[in-house]
Formats: C-alpha cells, structure tokens, sequence
C-alpha cells in the first residue's frame, strides 16, 4: 500500500480496476471515450458554428478538443497560460531538464478518464513519491520533535498502525467502506446509488473531524491528532477537517488518494499537446485541423464582460475590447471569476445557481521547490546504514516534502514544503528566499547532519494558489450542507428545463466536478458541458454510446430537500 494509513480493503491484480466516476453520477466517462462510434454528432446545418470556451486549463482544452471533432469551431479565451492548475515551470539556469509541478503533480489510476487523454497525446507516467509507497524509499514521520525513519508502515511505532487501524474501523462501520469499494470497482450502480442515497442523507451535515469524534474506533484524541498530522496517502489530513466527510468518502471510495503517479514529461503538456494535437478522426475540418490552427495568432485574451443578448446569444467581451456573440458557451475557468473579474449579467445563470457559486468554499495550497546537483539523500548515513533524507512528514512548518529525482547522476528537486489552508496561508507573506529559509531551518532540525544548502544549484520557485488572481484558491472542498450547491453546479449540463433565456451557457472545471483536486474532475465536467452543447444545437450521440445526458434520469445525483 502506498497509504501511510490505508484504506480499509485490499486488493489484488485479479480485480476489476477502480474509476473516479461515482459514487454522485456513476457514469462510465473512458468507456464513453473509448467507444468507436465517438461522443456524438451535431447537424450539417452546425458544422463550423462558433462556441465560446473561457478558461484555458484541462477542461477547457479537453472541451474545445472535442468540440473541434464534432465539426464545431470552439474560440477559445484565456487570461494567462494554457494549462490552468497544471503548471509546470522551469529552473533559472538550470538544465531545461529539471521541472517542477506548481499545480497537479501526482494522478491515481482511477483517473481513466484522464489517462485516455494522458495516452491520447502520448505522455509517459512513473509512479509518486508518496510517504512509504512503493517506489519512495524511505519516510521519516517526525511530530512533536520525534522522528521515526521507515521504509514500510512496519517500521513505525505500534501507535501508527493503532491509527491505521481505527480509520478502516471508521470507515466501515460510519460507510460502508468495503461495500461501497467493491460496487464502484465493480460498477454496480444500484448498489452504489443505494449506499449513497442513505449516506449523504446522514452525512451532508457533518465534517470530517466529526465523523472521527462520531466513531467509537477514534475515540482518543491523540488518535484523532497523529490521523491528522499523518493521515493517509499524500499525508496529513487535518486540512481538511472542517470540510464534509462526503469530500473524504468520495477520495477514498475511489482510491483518488493512492498509488499515484507523476507525469515524467510534465503535467502542463498535457493540455499543450492537445492544443497542438491534430485528432485522426474530425468532422467537417481538414486532416490536419487542430486547436492551434483554429487559433492563428493565439488563443483569445481575458474575458471581461459577459451578457445575454437577444436571441438568447451569450455575448463575451476580451481584455482586448473585442465583442463576439455565441449561441454557446462553456465557462471552465474558476467560479469565483464570475463574481470578481467578469462583470457578469445576473440572467446568465438561475439566482440559485448564483447562490451556488458564492457559497463555493476554496482550499489554499502552497509550494516551494529548490534544484538540487544530485539525489543527495540516497547517500547512506555511515553509523545507521539509513538514507542521508527521506520524504518527510512533519508537524513543522513544512509539513510534506518530496524527494524527486531522474536518476542517480543527474540533478533533481525537492519539494520543499507542500501545505494547505492554514498551514499554507503561514508563508502567504514570504517571499520565495524567505519560505526556503525557515524551511531549511525546519529541516536542519529533523536532518541536522545534512547540508541541503549545500546542494542547492538554483534559486526556489514558489505558488501561493490563493495569491493567484486567476484562481484565488487551490481547489474547491464542500462544507457541511454545501451538497445541494454542488448539485445544481454539476447539474447545470442539463438544460431542457431551464427558460430559454438561461441556456446555452454551460459550467465545466473543476470547481463543478464532484472531485474537486483531482484533474479527473475536470475531465468529466468537460465531457458533460460537450454534451450539452452538442444536444442545444440538436445533435446526439450514437444509441451504442449514450452519453452523460443521455441515461441522466437514471444516474442522476441524490436530491435532498430544499425546505
């Protein structure tokens, strides 16, 4: 297992693979993808039609590129960089080699949605660093100014495996863990919609740290408190302790948190070789067409303006002073844009989804990388035979950092710190040499034989999502009682009932997706907003492959009482 805590059930390479796809709406998005007869057609009468696509990041790429297939013309507008969250930079006069992930860095196999585009534009994948996985070669947990080294979850104090062992008792008997597991695995949809239906009508209301206190398994504090520092997967977890258990079901059903693996090209080239990709099979354009092309000189700048216009046309001012109005749209960019940056007509979207998009709470996060000359921490200490440096899990001020390297020989990176919300907003007013000098100064105190100074080859590169002004946060995480917001967001795909005057503009992202964090996500919501598109101008899909609308009725998201 690469959890530091893990989940309740385990599986073997006999089993069905897991797919983020449920356990809200499960519907199977890479069989849907990997279907020959495609993802549906629009008339003739359509082809070349254009559709405005805002924001540039994975989803909106995703969109656009299956837009373009269908024959469609996507104009695809961006405030800064193709790729969104997925941002990968450089090192200043380092070798071009050498890389960080600002954003998403690690991807779990149940993600399929996500891989068929990964495999789409041929990237390749290795598995992530994560606290005492598989390829990490060793972890040090140090709290309370106590350090334990392991290279497996055998190697920790009882205390650890104590805690292992109260969160699948949590889990189980507080969620059905294991039934759930294997429905999703198995992709069982009555049994899934029958365990959540009564799950998020008992849950809806509680927090994460609630649902602990709720379990006889962690009624130790200390328990509650080592779970948070270390948790499982990706480590510590008491971040996200205010937001609702339902998040943490749907991670942990799905297996979101585990067996990770990073892009070895970087994760920002995904969206940019789709932006560049020619797709083999296209409708309406030549051979050849791609994204790019449809966009000489560039992909379209900032939006500034949108309204609803006569007709029913959604009208998209640029930061250039340019005014085109579409007969769709898709808005994939962060929520929170439609309140602060775009002046907003308020007939875009029904008061109730308005209500939604505000009440949409963000996680920060930040990040600091430094390129090293060499995976220094491979070295062997000579009295203890131990790594020189391990990834590292702390309650210090740099709480996760990750060890990367591309071999014994080259230079490599280290993540220095990895936090969220609180822990994150602590280095919102340093700057990069400040971060990287109280970082150093935590580290020296868990490694005080190692000289990580001495290897640094570079000046750090460092995020604060929540500083971001197009993004102002790192994800969206549901609070407690927020479920029937995030149901009319992902919802919104689905328009037939909706007045005339409110269509044609659809929400897409990873704010919208059940999956918030995770780039599947986004993945998703995308191929919902296509179909919607798709099904306003007229168009449908192949009766052998139905699309998310198609067997809406079916699979749609539990609905709880508005009164």
């Amino acid at each position: 297992m690469t959890s530091t805590v893990p989940t309740a059930v385990q599986h073997t390479d006999a089993q069905p693979p897991i797919t983020m796809f449920g356990p809200d709406f499960p519907y199977a998005y890479d069989d849907f993808l990997a279907h020959p007869a495609g993802l549906g057609q629009v008339p003739a009468t359509e082809h070349g039609t254009e559709v405005a696509v805002i924001g540039g990041g994975l989803s909106g790429v995703v969109a656009a590129y299956e837009l373009m297939k269908m024959g469609l013309k996507p104009v695809l507008y961006e405030a800064d960089r193709i790729g969104g969250r997925l941002r990968t930079v450089g090192f200043e006069g380092c070798d071009p080699g050498l890389s960080a992930e600002m954003g998403a860095m690690r991807f779990p196999p149940s993600s399929t949605a996500l891989q068929h585009y990964v495999d789409l534009v041929g990237l390749t994948t290795r598995p992530f660093p994560n606290p005492l996985a598989p390829g990490t070669p060793s972890t040090v947990v140090d709290l309370k100014g106590e350090s334990h080294y392991a290279e497996t979850i055998d190697d920790l104090p009882q205390v650890y495996r104590d805690v292992m062992d109260a969160w699948n008792a949590c889990l189980e008997e507080g969620a059905d863990f294991a039934a759930m597991n294997r429905a999703m695995r198995e992709r069982d949809v009555p049994k899934i919609r029958e365990i959540w239906a009564r799950l998020v009508e008992q849950l809806d209301n509680q927090t994460f740290y609630g649902f602990l206190c709720a379990s006889e398994a962690f009624r130790s504090f200390r328990h509650r408190e080592i779970f948070g520092q270390v948790g499982f997967g990706t480590g510590g977890w008491d971040t996200d302790f205010p937001n609702s258990i339902l998040e943490i079901l749907r991670v942990v059903y799905s297996e979101a948190d585990d067996h990770h693996r990073g892009i070895v090209e970087g994760s920002q080239q995904l969206p940019l070789r789709l932006w560049e990709r020619a797709p083999e099979k296209i409708v309406h354009w030549p051979q050849g067409t791609s994204l790019a092309s449809l966009h000489e000189g560039g992909h379209r700048p900032a939006v500034t303006r949108l309204n609803r216009t006569a007709g029913n046309g959604i009208t998209v001012t640029d930061a250039s002073g340019s005014i085109r109005t579409y007969r769709a749209a898709i808005f994939t960019a962060q929520s929170w844009m439609l309140l602060s940056k775009i002046a907003c007509d308020d007939r875009l979207f029904p008061i109730d989804h308005w209500t939604a998009i505000e009440r949409t709470h963000y996680m920060e996060s930040s990040k600091l990388f430094v390129p090293v000359d060499r995976p220094f921490w491979l070295d062997k200490d000579e009295v203890t035979g131990r790594d020189a440096m391990s990834m590292t899990l702390t309650d210090r001020m740099t709480r996760g950092t990750y060890l990367l390297d591309d071999g014994p020989d080259r230079p490599a990176v280290i993540c220095l710190s990895y936090t969220w919300c609180d822990d994150s907003l602590k280095w919102l007013p340093l700057s990069a040499n400040e971060r990287m000098e109280v970082m150093l100064n935590s580290l020296g105190e868990i490694y005080p034989n190692v000289d990580i100074r001495s290897h640094i080859i570079g000046d750090p590169v460092t995020v604060s999502w929540e500083n971001e002004p197009y993004f102002m946060g790192a994800f969206k995480a549901n609070l407690p009682g927020h479920y029937r917001y995030q149901r009319r967001l992902f919802t919104h795909f689905m328009q037939d009932r909706l007045p005339a005057d409110q269509r044609g503009i659809f929400l897409a992202g990873d704010d919208i997706s059940w999956t918030a964090g995770w780039a599947e996500g986004a993945v998703q919501t995308a191929l919902n907003a296509v179909w919607g598109v798709m099904h306003h101008f007229g168009g449908a899909s192949d009766a052998a492959n139905p699309g998310p609308g198609d067997v809406y009725d079916e699979i749609a998201p539990v609905e709880l009482p508005e009164d």
